[in-house]
């Protein structure tokens, strides 16, 4: 895990930085010089870009920074990696998606690759949102680290390592069911998808927390890499699919959020770990699958593989009653379509959770926007043979079709939360590094806090 960029005390090099949202008013502080240097340079303090400012007559060298008027991590997520390395002391107090901006722009993926230069760092005086950052950076970090991992060094074997050395930190219970035994247990649709690998499918269950606080329940679409099965995909689609464990590491980041922080909740995580390979014991287009809530399902395609092993883990999660059920998943390019890259897109059976975890979002620069479970929809799965297809044939509203399959096997009493996200950043972003990314996990986070702590 890298760097968060953030110290607790200044140097006596330290440099100042200064957040500007009124640069004629920060100017007429200033020497003549600064203010002619800054001039000249054209600089307009716009949000999120800098400036810096060489010491004239003996004054210390200083950043500028534009100060924006909304929660964003771009203010400073740029900074780590474009100022010089050494340490920046801000000159006024800096609210939590400021540094958390910082912190996520010092990531960078060095498991196979050395570091080109360290992050610059940001003095934090503060140790009480120091702590605040540090524990969300962690667990953006872990969910990073976990994507961007080659399929070689993430199978579902590793993913289970991952979520064993995750519990051990923080004193959780885990127990995992693989190959033949997802079988006994009933979780055929797991068992389906992954036994084609010569990493057999698993599904790791996590608990942590007192028994008497409320239930909480996270599942995590883990598969490790896709193929798209025997409707294979094409190469250049193929090429990304390590990142389709990206659910699975959304659900570990939060998890570990959640147990860093100490929230009084009673956790549970399910991870269908998987990779959808091809061999001779491939499941096929056509197949029927007795799914572990007992409902019936016609496989369309293989490569809406991640609806199959959610399915058996959210029919496990109804039976406690938790008090809510999360689930993270990649699981359509339709919803790539409908809200971008950028974006979570969210799917929620209870308004007041959607609103509450949407505002979060907003206020944390975590972007989710809400999808609608257009119940008229549910006639696309319809199947002759079986309860429902996997696949709707239409090409339209995949992405809702995705989540109304799962509402299937969530009771309607529970409010359930469904997010169907890239996990990715296409290219690099004040903030966002390139590769695997965090997406609606500090939203969910801030909302269970508000709730519980």
């Amino acid at each position: 895990m890298t760097s968060t960029g953030i110290i607790a005390a200044p140097a006596p090099t330290s440099i100042p930085l200064h957040l500007v949202a009124d640069l004629s008013n920060w100017l007429q502080d200033q020497s003549a010089a600064v203010a002619g240097w800054v001039t000249q340079q054209g600089y307009q303090a716009l949000p999120g870009s800098h400036l810096f400012v060489p010491g004239f007559d003996g004054e210390s060298a200083c950043v500028l920074v534009g100060a924006s008027d909304q929660p964003n991590l771009a203010t400073l997520g740029a900074l780590p990696m474009a100022l010089p390395e050494g340490s920046y002391l801000p000159s006024t107090a800096l609210d939590e998606v400021d540094v958390l901006g910082w912190a996520l722009g010092a990531y960078q993926y060095t498991t196979y690759k050395d570091a080109k230069r360290a992050p610059a760092t940001l003095v934090l005086e503060d140790s009480a949102l120091r702590s605040t950052v540090t524990h969300l950076a962690e667990a953006t970090t872990l969910v990073r680290d976990l994507i961007n991992a080659p399929a070689n060094d993430m199978l579902p074997s590793h993913m289970e390592a991952a979520s064993r050395k995750l519990a051990a930190s923080f004193n959780a219970d885990i127990a995992v069911t693989t190959g033949d035994d997802l079988l006994k247990a009933g979780y055929n649709t797991i068992h389906a998808v992954g036994r084609a690998s010569a990493d057999a499918p698993r599904l790791i269950d996590m608990r942590w927390g007192d028994t008497s606080h409320p239930t909480i329940t996270l599942v995590g679409k883990g598969v490790c890499f896709d193929s798209g099965g025997l409707n294979i995909k094409p190469g250049s689609s193929m090429r990304t699919m390590k990142k389709d464990m990206g659910g699975a590491a959304q659900v570990l980041g939060l998890a570990h959020a959640i147990m860093s922080n100490n929230l009084p909740i009673r956790l549970r995580v399910l991870v269908s770990a998987v990779e959808n390979a091809i061999s001779a014991n491939a499941y096929r287009p056509g197949d029927i699958i007795s799914t572990y809530g007992g409902l019936t399902v016609e496989i369309d395609n293989t490569d809406a593989e991640g609806r199959l092993v959610l399915c058996d883990a959210l029919s496990l999660a109804c039976e406690e009653q938790p008090e809510l059920i999360v689930d993270y998943a990649t699981l359509t390019g339709s919803a790539r379509s409908a809200v971008g890259a950028e974006v979570a897109a969210m799917f929620c059976n209870n308004d007041d959770v959607a609103n509450a975890v949407y505002a979060q979002g907003v206020e944390l620069d975590d972007a989710v926007w809400r999808l609608p479970l257009h119940q008229p929809y549910k006639s696309m799965l319809k199947s002759a043979h079986a309860d429902l297809v996997n696949s709707a044939a239409s090409p339209y509203a995949g992405a809702v079709t995705a989540a109304l399959f799962l509402e299937q096997f969530v009771s309607d009493d529970i409010p359930w939360l469904h997010f169907d996200l890239m996990a990715w950043n296409l290219s690099t972003r004040p903030g966002h590094p390139e590769g695997g990314e965090a997406m609606g996990v500090r939203a969910v986070y801030q909302y269970l806090a508000n709730r519980y702590a």
